[in-house]
């Protein structure tokens, strides 16, 4: 087998830990260069002795130094769109991180770009896809084991420690992340689509900021082991230096409610700013009930009419990130797909549909209505036409 050769278009965190994570399952390759005047996910990288390649001044003259086996786009949000009409160009097998792009806009003319021209493989960074616990949970619903999906109740609320970075990060700013549920949560609905079998149909939404912003400030913070609060994380490129007083202009915490094309109904709610983390997914069936417990790696399982104790399965694997060994996962069905031994878990028309879903549920928040979806999915079917 022949060493990958890679070309990185945004060298930030979260594509070094995909590359960390991709040499933890052994891959054989080597980073000839990358595009990034700020790369800070290179002292990541270092870390663990791997080289980053040549340093290029753009991303025109790093896709013209080519042929590479696998361009990984790791760019901030708002590049996103650009650097995959680049990359197409350029011919080479992609890596993209989520989400695909940032705007209903962009979504649409990426779908009338792969409708319309031949492009090479492309594969989205939806991470959750390839944890063993959401694999197990696809499995269960696909096998009839919950009957038909009636509703569901999911949440995601992060450490104290996590909505200070948001709050720090690029992706504190909708202009370069689009908002907080984009990219925050884009892989929750992402799975959340696949499990109903259909696209929304209407969704509401509520949210603000109330925990990050001047108001709030109550100056010097501590945890009760007397070490900085809001402190433990780079804030990366574009950083803020202080998580109270930043530019800030998206949620840092949003609840949702969406009606599916199936009639199956949805409620989700995250925070930005709690000491008891959670991403947990009640699914309630016409013959069973599923609990997919995130943070802790156990899933719960009874049917109906079961009077025995619920099933249990547990897979360990616990990390700090709360990925719990999904990066090393999706490192490995990249490979495979790159291989051509499987086909990657997720679709670049999966990626759309879950960004849209998004973008409405966004829409729903800002006008204070209930947003219909079928003129949207109008719009993106006559583009993938």
């Amino acid at each position: 087998m022949t060493r990958t050769r890679i070309a990185v278009i945004g060298l930030g965190q979260r594509i070094a830990h995909v590359l960390r994570a991709m040499e933890d399952v052994e891959w054989d390759y080597e980073i000839a260069g990358y595009a990034d005047p700020a790369p800070v996910g290179a002292s990541i990288l270092a870390e663990r002795n791997i080289a980053t390649g040549r340093a290029y001044a753009d991303v025109t003259a790093l896709l013209k130094d080519g042929p590479y086996d696998l361009v990984m786009i790791g760019s901030p949000n708002h590049l996103h769109y650009e650097h995959l009409l680049a990359a197409f160009e350029a011919g080479h097998p992609i890596f993209a991180e989520k989400p695909i792009v940032r705007t209903e806009e962009e979504t649409l003319a990426l779908a009338r770009h792969l409708a319309d021209v031949k492009t090479p493989p492309l594969h989205i960074g939806l991470v959750m896809r390839s944890m063993p616990i959401v694999r197990e949970t696809i499995a269960r619903v696909d096998a009839g084991q919950l009957g038909r999906i009636i509703s569901m109740d999911a949440t995601e609320h992060l450490h104290p420690e996590h909505g200070g970075y948001l709050a720090r990060n690029w992706r504190r700013k909708q202009e370069w992340g689009g908002s907080y549920f984009l990219d925050k949560v884009c892989h929750d609905f992402d799975i959340f689509g696949r499990l109903m079998g259909a696209r929304p149909k209407r969704v509401a939404s509520f949210g603000g900021k109330k925990l990050f912003g001047p108001e709030f400030d109550k100056g010097p913070r501590h945890y009760s082991d007397g070490e900085e609060a809001y402190a433990l994380r780079d804030a990366g490129w574009a950083g803020a230096n202080d998580a109270f007083h930043s530019d800030m202009d998206v949620t840092d915490h949003q609840t949702a409610i969406v009606e599916y094309e199936s009639g199956a109904q949805l409620s989700f709610h995250s925070n930005t700013h709690v000491s008891l983390l959670e991403r947990r997914w009640y699914i309630a069936g016409s013959e069973g009930t599923l609990v997919a417990d995130l943070v802790r790696n156990k899933l719960l399982y009874r049917g109906a009419f079961d009077r025995k104790k619920p099933e249990k399965m547990e897979w360990g694997g616990l990390t700090a990130d709360l990925h719990n060994g999904a990066d090393q996962a999706m490192a490995a069905d990249l490979k495979k797909a790159l291989d051509g031994e499987a086909p990657f878990p997720v679709t670049p028309q999966d990626s759309m549909v879950a960004g849209l879903t998004v973008m409405a549920i966004d829409k729903a928040m800002e006008t204070g209505s209930v947003i219909d979806c079928a003129p949207m999915w109008a719009a993106y079917d006559k583009a993938r036409q």
